[in-house]
Order: structure tokens, then C-alpha cells, then sequence
């Protein structure tokens, strides 16, 4: 996936490790004996997808080289209570060490997964893609997107840096919608890049003035009515890619879908995610 590699993942584990143990996971040294091991099982206690399962073997691998794993249900599949997603055998600290870090990543990772599902099929049937934003939790926008992909849907930028979105505020700042495609499009000749342009539009007057001058990759027509919104996509045609953003929600995204736009991009699919409820129980 854009944007995820080993390297980020080992040090987001390290780090996480980190945070939770320290110098020691005191009780599991006061209690359980160095060399023991146990089996754990991952077990589901809730409806939705699941994701995360691959992460969870990066992590037991990082406190336990020597692990065993057996997956039963694979990051994308559609889980329900009982379900038991995978066993796990390794030296009984490491497994107490990891359990945590586990079951955060991938409680949050599911919740985020099952959201970007039910988007997914409310706009089954329409030739859209579903887009996540930059609305996600810092430092961890890498796992967020990941969930999002394992869910169905589709990342956007990954960050300010590999494609360039003029907002209302760039337009405010830079004197004008005309002003800011002209300057962005200088800039990119100018460090010699090839990145996407975006520039988001709040009414149809914008739009025309885009029209206009061109220059862009795609249009965000934000916060738009939907009859407004047809009228903005016929107008747009095939001229540049169209996408709908600005409050949309799993009741509103299908009717937005209808108007033929190229793509719907919604925060919802990461900061209004909940969490799935999944536990690692040691296997007696």
C-alpha cells in the first residue's frame, strides 16, 4: 500500500513498545516464569470486517522471533462473536507484552475497516470511488489508511506533500481561484513535479472561473446541494474529474453517487469510526 513499509511499521511497533513497557512489564516478571509459553486465541465479539491481522504478526514477531501463528480469518473478511481470527504460541511475557498493542491496533483498524464496508456498498452499482482525507490520528494515519484500502474504499493524499488540494483558505490567501491554479501550476514547473491539483469549489460562480482558466486534475464541488451538484457535474463533464466532499454521511453518500460524480471523499471514514470489540484470551 502508498505510503506503508517495513521500516515505519517496525518503528511504529518499537515506539508503541515503548510507551507500554519500558523498562519492564513488571508484573508478568513477578509472575510468570522466563522460559514459559502459551497459546492465545484472537476472539471476535462483534459484527463488522477485520483488519490488522497482519500487523498483529509483525508485532508478535518483533517480541517473540520465535513465534507460531495460525490465521483462521484474513484482514478484509466479514467477522462475527465467536468467530476466533487466529492462535497465537509464543513465550508467555512477550505474548502479555504484545496484547495490548495487539488488540488497540486492531480494534481501531476494524472499526475503520467496517465503516469504509458500509460506505463501500451504499454506493454499490455507481462507477464512484469512495475517498478517505487527511482527518485522521497523528502518527498513525499510516494504520487509518491501511484500514481503509482493507475495508473497500480508496486513500486520497496521503499528505500535503504527493499532491496539491487548493482550499478555500489557499484561494482566500492567494488573492483569488484564478490566482492560486496559475501560481500552483508555475510552482510545479518551476521545482520541475509531477503532482495531481485539486481545487475545491463552493459554489457555481467558482466553478466557472475554473473552467476558465483550467489547469487542474480534479474539482471539489464542497458542500454542494444535490440538485446544484448535478448541475455542476453535467457542466464539468468529462473535461476534468469531479469529486463531492463537506459532510457527507452513510445516509447521504448513495444520493450523492447519483449524480455521476468520479468521487466522494468523506472524513467520516476515519474520524468517525468507533472501535470493534475483540479480545486475546489465553487458551487454558
Amino acid at each position: 500500500m502508498q505510503g506503508i513499509d517495513r521500516e515505519q511499521i517496525d518503528a511504529f511497533i518499537d515506539q508503541a513498545l515503548h510507551e507500554d513497557v519500558r523498562d519492564g512489564d513488571h508484573t508478568s516478571l513477578a509472575t510468570i516464569p522466563a522460559d514459559k509459553r502459551d497459546k492465545a486465541k484472537l476472539l471476535v465479539k462483534d459484527v463488522g470486517v477485520i483488519a490488522g491481522v497482519d500487523l498483529a504478526k509483525m508485532i508478535f514477531e518483533k517480541v517473540d522471533p520465535t513465534y507460531e501463528f495460525q490465521e483462521f480469518i484474513s484482514d478484509g473478511s466479514i467477522i462475527k462473536p465467536k468467530d476466533v481470527a487466529f492462535f497465537v504460541t509464543c513465550n508467555s511475557r512477550a505474548l502479555l507484552q504484545a496484547e495490548r498493542l495487539v488488540l488497540n491496533t486492531m480494534q481501531r483498524m476494524s472499526g475503520i475497516a467496517t465503516l469504509s464496508y458500509r460506505f463501500r456498498v451504499e454506493v454499490e452499482g455507481y462507477p464512484v470511488k469512495i475517498l478517505d482525507t487527511r482527518k485522521t490520528t497523528p502518527l498513525i494515519r499510516f494504520l487509518e489508511k491501511w484500514a481503509v484500502k482493507i475495508g473497500g474504499c480508496e486513500n486520497y493524499r496521503y499528505g500535503l506533500y504527493d499532491w496539491i488540494m487548493i482550499k478555500d483558505n489557499h484561494i482566500d490567501a492567494s488573492g483569488g481561484i484564478q490566482e492560486a491554479i496559475l501560481s500552483a501550476n508555475q510552482y510545479l514547473k518551476d521545482k520541475n513535479m509531477d503532482l495531481g491539483i485539486t481545487v475545491e469549489v463552493r459554489n457555481l460562480v467558482e466553478l466557472a472561473k475554473v473552467l476558465e482558466v483550467g489547469g487542474v486534475t480534479r474539482i471539489m464541488l464542497d458542500n454542494f446541494e444535490l440538485p446544484i451538484l448535478v448541475e455542476a457535474v453535467d457542466t464539468i463533464g468529462d473535461r476534468f474529474e469531479t469529486e463531492a466532499s463537506g459532510g457527507v454521511t452513510l445516509k447521504s453518500v448513495r444520493a450523492i453517487a447519483k449524480t455521476g460524480v468520479n468521487y466522494i471523499s468523506s472524513g467520516a471514514l476515519t474520524h468517525s469510526a468507533g472501535s470493534l470489540d475483540l479480545s486475546l484470551k489465553v487458551v487454558k
